[in-house]
Protein backbone atom coordinates (compact mmCIF):
# COMPACT_ATOMS: atom_id res chain seq x y z
CA UNK A 1 0.00 0.00 0.00
CA UNK A 2 3.13 2.57 0.90
CA UNK A 3 4.16 1.71 -2.58
CA UNK A 4 0.99 2.60 -4.54
CA UNK A 5 1.18 6.18 -2.40
CA UNK A 6 4.63 7.08 -3.32
CA UNK A 7 3.91 6.11 -7.34
CA UNK A 8 1.06 7.87 -6.94
CA UNK A 9 2.75 11.45 -5.63
CA UNK A 10 5.25 11.16 -7.74
CA UNK A 11 2.66 11.00 -10.70
CA UNK A 12 1.49 14.11 -8.81
CA UNK A 13 4.57 16.10 -8.92
CA UNK A 14 5.66 15.20 -12.45
CA UNK A 15 5.59 17.85 -15.04
CA UNK A 16 2.86 17.49 -17.90
CA UNK A 17 4.67 16.23 -20.86
CA UNK A 18 5.66 19.43 -23.03
CA UNK A 19 5.11 21.58 -20.56
CA UNK A 20 7.98 24.48 -20.25
CA UNK A 21 8.93 27.40 -18.18
CA UNK A 22 9.06 30.46 -20.05
CA UNK A 23 8.26 34.49 -19.63
CA UNK A 24 5.57 36.68 -20.77
CA UNK A 25 5.21 39.98 -21.17
CA UNK A 26 2.34 42.25 -23.17
CA UNK A 27 2.72 44.65 -26.59
CA UNK A 28 -0.26 47.13 -27.28
CA UNK A 29 0.07 46.25 -30.91
CA UNK A 30 -1.68 42.39 -30.00
CA UNK A 31 -4.28 44.36 -28.08
CA UNK A 32 -5.52 46.79 -31.96
CA UNK A 33 -8.27 44.66 -32.66
CA UNK A 34 -7.52 46.98 -36.07
CA UNK A 35 -4.52 45.44 -36.22
CA UNK A 36 -3.52 43.68 -40.08
CA UNK A 37 -2.58 40.47 -40.07
CA UNK A 38 -0.32 41.14 -42.66
CA UNK A 39 1.66 43.12 -40.48
CA UNK A 40 2.63 40.27 -38.35
CA UNK A 41 5.20 37.39 -39.57
CA UNK A 42 1.97 34.53 -39.85
CA UNK A 43 0.57 36.74 -42.48
CA UNK A 44 0.91 35.28 -46.07
CA UNK A 45 3.15 32.27 -47.65
CA UNK A 46 2.49 28.69 -46.77
CA UNK A 47 2.29 28.62 -43.22
CA UNK A 48 0.21 32.29 -43.25
CA UNK A 49 -3.53 32.46 -42.02
CA UNK A 50 -4.72 35.21 -44.56
CA UNK A 51 -5.36 32.37 -46.44
CA UNK A 52 -7.43 30.73 -44.04
CA UNK A 53 -9.74 34.25 -44.30
CA UNK A 54 -8.05 36.10 -41.42
CA UNK A 55 -7.33 40.00 -42.19
CA UNK A 56 -7.04 41.70 -39.06
CA UNK A 57 -6.46 40.89 -35.20
CA UNK A 58 -10.69 41.15 -34.54
CA UNK A 59 -11.04 38.09 -36.90
CA UNK A 60 -9.82 35.88 -34.76
CA UNK A 61 -12.43 34.47 -32.58
CA UNK A 62 -9.96 34.28 -29.55
CA UNK A 63 -9.01 37.72 -29.72
CA UNK A 64 -7.47 38.91 -28.10
CA UNK A 65 -5.97 35.78 -26.74
CA UNK A 66 -2.92 36.09 -29.34
CA UNK A 67 0.77 37.04 -29.87
CA UNK A 68 4.38 36.71 -30.47
CA UNK A 69 5.85 33.36 -29.03
CA UNK A 70 9.50 32.70 -29.28
CA UNK A 71 8.74 29.11 -31.15
CA UNK A 72 8.39 31.61 -34.20
CA UNK A 73 11.18 32.31 -35.69
CA UNK A 74 10.87 34.59 -38.72
CA UNK A 75 7.80 35.29 -41.53
CA UNK A 76 5.77 32.46 -42.58
CA UNK A 77 7.24 29.78 -39.78
CA UNK A 78 5.70 26.29 -39.63
CA UNK A 79 4.66 27.24 -35.96
CA UNK A 80 2.15 29.67 -37.36
CA UNK A 81 -1.50 29.32 -35.59
CA UNK A 82 -0.08 26.95 -32.64
CA UNK A 83 -1.57 27.49 -29.80
CA UNK A 84 -0.59 27.61 -26.13
CA UNK A 85 -2.24 26.97 -22.88
CA UNK A 86 0.24 29.83 -20.41
CA UNK A 87 -0.10 29.30 -16.86
CA UNK A 88 0.29 31.79 -14.17
CA UNK A 89 0.01 31.33 -10.54
CA UNK A 90 -3.34 28.92 -10.63
CA UNK A 91 -4.57 31.38 -13.82
CA UNK A 92 -4.45 29.91 -17.61
CA UNK A 93 -5.29 31.03 -20.32
CA UNK A 94 -4.90 29.87 -24.40
CA UNK A 95 -2.75 32.16 -26.69
CA UNK A 96 -2.42 31.54 -30.78
CA UNK A 97 0.59 32.44 -31.84
CA UNK A 98 0.83 34.79 -34.83
CA UNK A 99 4.39 36.83 -34.71
CA UNK A 100 7.96 36.76 -33.56
CA UNK A 101 8.70 36.95 -30.04
CA UNK A 102 12.42 37.27 -28.69
CA UNK A 103 11.77 35.91 -24.96
CA UNK A 104 9.05 33.17 -24.69
CA UNK A 105 5.61 34.97 -25.24
CA UNK A 106 4.26 38.66 -26.05
CA UNK A 107 0.64 38.77 -25.53
CA UNK A 108 -1.75 41.64 -25.63
CA UNK A 109 -2.12 43.79 -22.34
CA UNK A 110 -5.87 42.49 -22.21
CA UNK A 111 -4.98 38.44 -22.09
CA UNK A 112 -1.68 39.32 -19.49
CA UNK A 113 -4.38 41.36 -17.08
CA UNK A 114 -7.08 38.31 -17.21
CA UNK A 115 -3.94 35.97 -16.42
CA UNK A 116 -2.28 38.18 -13.76
CA UNK A 117 -5.87 39.37 -12.07
CA UNK A 118 -5.22 42.62 -13.91
CA UNK A 119 -1.37 43.47 -12.98
CA UNK A 120 -0.15 43.06 -16.40
CA UNK A 121 1.15 46.66 -16.27
CA UNK A 122 2.16 46.53 -12.61
CA UNK A 123 4.14 43.01 -13.29
CA UNK A 124 5.52 43.87 -16.83
CA UNK A 125 7.27 40.76 -17.17
CA UNK A 126 6.11 37.59 -15.56
CA UNK A 127 7.33 33.79 -15.53
CA UNK A 128 4.77 31.36 -16.52
CA UNK A 129 4.79 27.87 -18.05
CA UNK A 130 3.53 27.06 -21.16
CA UNK A 131 2.71 23.61 -23.35
CA UNK A 132 1.13 23.37 -26.85
CA UNK A 133 -2.79 22.71 -27.01
CA UNK A 134 -5.05 21.70 -30.02
CA UNK A 135 -5.54 24.70 -32.57
CA UNK A 136 -8.99 23.81 -31.61
CA UNK A 137 -8.52 25.15 -27.99
CA UNK A 138 -7.82 28.62 -29.62
CA UNK A 139 -10.40 28.83 -32.20
CA UNK A 140 -9.01 27.85 -35.47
Amino acid sequence: MLYLYFTYAFFLSTPVLGQMSTFLAYDAIYGDSSCPLSSLACSDGSNGLESKGYTTLSSFSNFPYLGGASTIANWNDPNCGKCCAITYAKNTINVLALDVSEDGFTVSPQAMNVLTNGQASALGRVEVTSAEVPASECGL
